[in-house]
């Protein structure tokens, strides 16, 4: 029965990565393309198929929410299981997935034929973990979707799996496949009460173990710079050069906070977009810490730099869109550490050793969290996420299978 537990996660998720989802930032729509729409009722049928009950695409947050009913005569807690269906913001047209078998842990890996990307041991020591796995790589020319496709797959087998298998006992789970987060919008409009569990996990992760519970807190700030371009002939006391202006905004920050010189709990101003004429300049920053007092500094700061050189040039001429996007996850879960014991000793018997650590980014779990519903994020098994080098190990996909079905046993031993 082992080996029937992990049967169509390989199909599953080579189909599911072969569906391009990549979500879109300049929409205002909910989801964000209609790739990501019809992606989510290709899975809806599918769920159906299963024989899940109450399968639905939610109308306010366009989550695919589906249950499997309780088949137990007592009381436990409903867990719920997260994944989201999008891509990031990376070539995700014409995935074309490539299994490498029985990898020997020291080769390179070249991913297209003329061997222009290769996955070496050297700049990608990882590798080294997956002696004697099953990897599935990219073909060079675009991302994988490991990142969150191998989560949904390993959801969509453990309902497969336990629907078939109703011998196996236990309480209402829920599942929630969503759009968009990559662009940071996904759980905006996540309907906890529709959702109907008392907690849930995020299955986000990366590799083997990563259990998560602390993440930055995050803004972003829009940036619009307005110059007057002149010849450069009769330019003293008259051009307002908008590059310059940007420059002096970037020199302005500490030069350390930046995310390639910070790891750990330090956090950043990343200048990630920048686009720029004499007569007119944007930017678009994040903002990251994790802690919170230090995120708002954070934020006073660039507001201070941007009134700044407003005074310097005599007029408005640098506005700022800033927002923020999400919050440290932990400070959510304070009150509920119990669903992170839940899933840290579900991983411990599993003779998987749990790795935790304050993860430099967010999830959809952050937002959720603040929604009142506890959600850390469990590893689905991506490596190199967003990127051409982005793979999986096939064998720490059956790992997080076996997780979701673990923290579902027990569960079920808690009365609520």
């Amino acid at each position: 029965m082992s080996e029937e537990k992990y049967e169509g996660l390989l199909p599953r998720f080579l189909k599911y990565v072969k569906t391009e989802t990549r979500s879109n930032p300049d929409s205002k729509t909910i989801p964000s393309d209609p790739k990501e729409t019809a992606f989510l009722n290709e899975l809806k049928a599918e769920l159906i198929s299963l024989g899940l009950s109450d399968v639905h695409i939610n109308p306010q947050s366009s989550y695919l929410v589906a249950t499997i009913p309780s088949n137990i005569d007592k009381d436990v807690p409903t867990v719920g299981f997260i994944a989201h269906i999008d891509t990031a913001d990376f070539n995700a047209h014409n995935v074309n997935p490539q299994i490498v078998e029985d990898y020997d842990g020291k080769s390179d890996i070249k991913l297209d034929k003329d061997g222009q990307y290769v996955l070496t041991t050297t700049e990608f020591p990882s590798l080294k973990k997956y002696q004697g796995n099953t990897l599935i790589t990219t073909d060079g020319s675009t991302l994988l979707g490991a990142d969150d496709k191998s989560g949904v797959a390993e959801i969509v087998t453990m309902a497969a799996y336990l629907m078939a298998h109703p011998e196996i006992k236990h309480g209402t789970i829920k599942i929630g496949l969503g759009p968009d987060e990559e662009i940071g919008t996904g759980a905006d409009h996540f309907d906890v009460k529709d959702f109907g569990a008392d907690f849930a996990y995020t299955v986000d992760g990366g590799p083997l173990g990563e259990l998560e519970y602390e993440t930055f807190n995050a803004a972003q700030a829009e940036i619009e710079i307005q110059g007057k371009d002149v010849h450069t002939g009769v330019a003293k006391g008259t051009m307002i050069n908008a590059i310059q202006v940007a420059i002096d905004l970037q020199n302005s920050l500490p030069a350390h906070d930046r995310a390639e010189r910070t790891d750990g709990r330090q956090g950043f101003y990343h200048l990630y977009k920048f686009d720029g004429t004499v007569d007119h300049a944007s930017m678009t920053y994040l903002i990251r810490d994790h802690d919170k007092q230090t995120f708002i500094e954070r934020k006073h700061l660039l507001e201070r730099v941007v009134a700044g050189l407003n005074d310097e040039l005599g007029a408005d001429l640098v506005t700022m869109n800033l927002y923020d996007q999400y919050y440290n996850l932990k400070d959510a879960l304070k009150d509920h550490m119990e669903v992170v014991e839940i899933a840290k000793k579900a991983m411990e018997n599993l003779d998987i050793k749990p790795d935790i650590y304050p993860v430099r980014g967010g999830t959809d779990g952050s937002t959720i969290s603040y929604k009142g519903l506890p959600t850390p994020n469990l590893f689905a098994g991506g490596e190199n996420m967003h990127s051409r080098f982005e793979y999986v190990s096939l064998q720490t996909m059956e790992r997080a299978l076996d997780t979701l079905l673990e923290i579902v046993r027990l569960t079920t031993e808690e009365d609520k």
